[in-house]
């Protein structure tokens, strides 16, 4: 009856284990942010673009001007993303789809489209977002605010034989 218990304690944790293993990987949202900045790369200047709009899933999720971020979510650790490129008022349209794979660990990813666009190397191109941290300001106490009034009742014994 013992090795029984045990075998089936084992099973649990082993298969809780395989779940938080899998949802890891299928279950973990991420934020993408699309910048549209300029990018220096070795000496050499890759400049933004005059517009670019970013559909994910067929959906535009960023419609983009020079030195501009949008972003979109996903799940998982796959990533693919269209965009559509026009360089100067009136121009052609160019278009583009990137397959990009999330590396474990990040939450947010700032993808710098023309550097894709110029085919850089996915770390040249990308970065983790890392937020701005919060000040938080403390409360200023106005003068007076939080002092108890006394009303110099306590000092009196009002109770007492006549």
């Amino acid at each position: 009856m013992k090795k029984r218990r045990i075998l089936f304690c084992a099973g649990t944790v082993l298969l809780l284990i395989a779940i938080a293993a899998l949802m890891m990987v299928i279950g973990r949202g991420h934020t993408i942010y699309f910048d549209n900045k300029n990018l220096e790369v070795d000496g050499q200047k890759y400049e933004a673009v005059r517009r670019i709009n970013v559909n994910v899933n067929g959906e535009q999720v960023a419609k983009l001007s020079k030195k501009e971020r949008g972003m979109a979510t996903c799940m998982g650790q796959k990533f693919k993303f269209d965009i559509e490129v026009i360089r100067e008022k009136g121009g052609d349209s160019e278009f583009y789809t990137f397959n990009i794979e999330i590396p474990y660990g990040m939450d947010g990813l700032v993808v710098n489209l023309p550097g894709m666009i110029a085919e850089l190397p996915f770390e040249v191109c990308t970065e983790e977002f890392i937020p701005a941290p919060t000040v938080e300001e403390e409360e200023e106490e106005l003068p007076g605010e939080g002092d108890e009034l006394d009303d110099g009742l306590d000092d009196f014994d009002v109770g007492g034989d006549l």
